[in-house]
């Protein structure tokens, strides 16, 4: 699951959700850290794991486990201080080179994205369909796989099954007439026969 605040957190964690990423933007510096101060905090409380997205010196400086980067990000970001911190590393990628990129750092898992058409924001890729799922999964060998970009309830299994570890999902439930029960079924199905990898239904992944 990906949000963008600490109260979806909040909101949701009680529904089943065990892996969640807060994708903060454009927030004041002081209002960020209180972010994820909170969202560790109730993660924590749950016996969820949180990913932080982008914010990398915060992540070490707050004790986090687990920071997102997507390329943009890995320009700027110090790598052996994240690792030195031993926080884990997570890194979007869209195309071929981004991958090779990716792989350069060691990662603790890859985001593959957009899988479908989506209206989290506007994307310069087109959508990579099922079939890149096990094209990059032969490529990436154990390194776990997060498929993100338009997955819904209905289209997770397919997801899954074409070769993804999780499936990353961020509006399906934030914009759905009951988030709450939306997010207990994701829950209900990631406890299946074929599920994610956080008990949620929704990994840490990211659209960028």
């Amino acid at each position: 699951m990906i949000v963008d605040s600490s109260d979806w957190i909040a909101r949701l964690l009680p529904c089943g959700v065990k892996l969640v990423q807060l994708r903060a933007k454009d927030l004041a510096d002081d209002v960020l850290r209180a972010e994820i101060i909170r969202s560790k905090s109730l993660c924590e409380a749950a016996g969820a794991q949180l990913v932080v997205n982008d914010y990398w010196r915060h992540a070490i400086d707050l004790g986090c486990d687990f920071v997102h980067l997507g390329q943009e990000d890995l320009d700027a970001a110090d790598l052996k201080a994240i690792r030195r911190a031993g926080l884990k590393l997570g890194v979007s990628t869209h195309d071929e080179a981004e991958l090779a990129r990716a792989l350069e750092t060691e990662p603790d898992y890859i985001a593959l994205g957009p899988i479908y058409p989506t209206i989290l924001k506007k994307m310069p890729f087109a959508p990579q369909g099922l079939a890149r799922i096990g094209e990059w999964k032969k490529r990436i060998g154990k390194i776990p796989l997060v498929a993100i970009g338009g997955i819904t309830l209905e289209r997770a299994r397919g997801v899954l099954a074409a070769g993804a570890d999780s499936a990353a999902v961020v509006t399906d439930i934030t914009l759905n007439a009951d988030p709450r029960a939306r997010a207990r079924a994701w829950a209900a199905m990631a406890r299946g026969p074929l599920r994610g990898t956080d008990g949620g239904g929704a990994s840490a992944g990211s659209s960028r």
